[in-house]
């Protein structure tokens, strides 16, 4: 769907992201299955927002509305003021799989979505996007020739191209290794700092929603309802070996167990 102007940001508008007395269902088999109850989140500009929770309590259900890319009957879901009906060119999103077109160089993925420009000016914004997540070097190489790491900051460098005021992230780092994965998160915190984009992302990864998270948003079980957002510390929650940290962990930990008679090992102790 087109964006007819959703995105322009009303005059006085607190919130980039209102999301309000939100509830989804599916039908499947025919049969209605409740996907997200009664969600109320608001995000402010600038925030990068952390979304945690069970598999299938749905998480990226949650993150496609906010986009545009799944429909809702029953709430209210508003981006930069105006009720969201569709994708919009302010509003990017990365999933888990980088989606980078396998035919295409690096440098034409992240500027496939640009329209309207002249070649100069699309190419300097390509160019300007690749040095910002470190691949100018490989404009001309294909997804094929990329580390999944590599392919990641391609999709990010697209998801960021046309200057959105909000980045969704959908577990982008989920597939990576460990080691990756934590260098994924230092680019990440360092692009949105440089670029103060507000940034939500859905992720499994316990000590990443804490790493990263300005709020984090627990969510119980499938139908998915917000338990708890836990507003994190800026210092502590950076340093993973603090007592903070080990208190933000056990806290989500709880969350995760408490309806469960599974007994666990207390892995959140450092």
């Amino acid at each position: 769907m087109e964006d007819t102007g959703q995105d322009a940001d009303k005059t006085g508008n607190e919130y980039i992201i209102n999301v309000e007395h939100l509830n989804k269902q599916f039908l499947v088999d025919k049969q209605p299955i409740e996907v997200l109850r009664d969600i109320n989140l608001q995000v402010k500009k600038g925030e990068f927002i952390t979304i945690v929770g069970h598999s299938g309590c749905g998480k990226s259900t949650l993150l496609k509305i906010m986009c545009g890319l799944v429909s809702y009957e029953d709430g209210v879901v508003e981006r930069n003021g105006h009720a969201v009906v569709g994708p919009g060119p302010k509003c990017g999103m990365v999933f888990q799989d980088h989606r980078l077109l396998p035919w295409l160089k690096i440098k034409d993925n992240v500027g496939f979505g640009l329209r309207n420009l002249s070649k100069a000016e699309r190419e300097q914004k390509v160019a300007k996007h690749l040095e910002l997540v470190g691949l100018e070097s490989f404009a001309n190489s294909y997804p094929s020739q990329l580390s999944g790491g590599m392919s990641q900051r391609a999709a990010i460098a697209r998801g960021l191209v046309n200057k959105p005021t909000i980045l969704l992230l959908d577990e982008p780092f989920g597939a990576l290794d460990a080691l990756t994965r934590i260098q994924m998160q230092k680019e990440i915190l360092r692009i949105q700092e440089e670029q103060g984009t507000t940034m939500v992302m859905v992720t499994h990864d316990i000590d990443e929603a804490i790493y990263l998270g300005d709020r984090i948003v627990v969510m119980s079980a499938r139908p998915g309802e917000i338990k708890e957002i836990i507003k994190t510390d800026v210092v502590e929650s950076k340093k993973r070996d603090s007592a903070l940290f080990a208190k933000y962990k056990k806290k989500i930990y709880d969350y995760f167990f408490e309806d469960s008679e599974e007994e666990y090992e207390a892995e959140y102790v450092i």
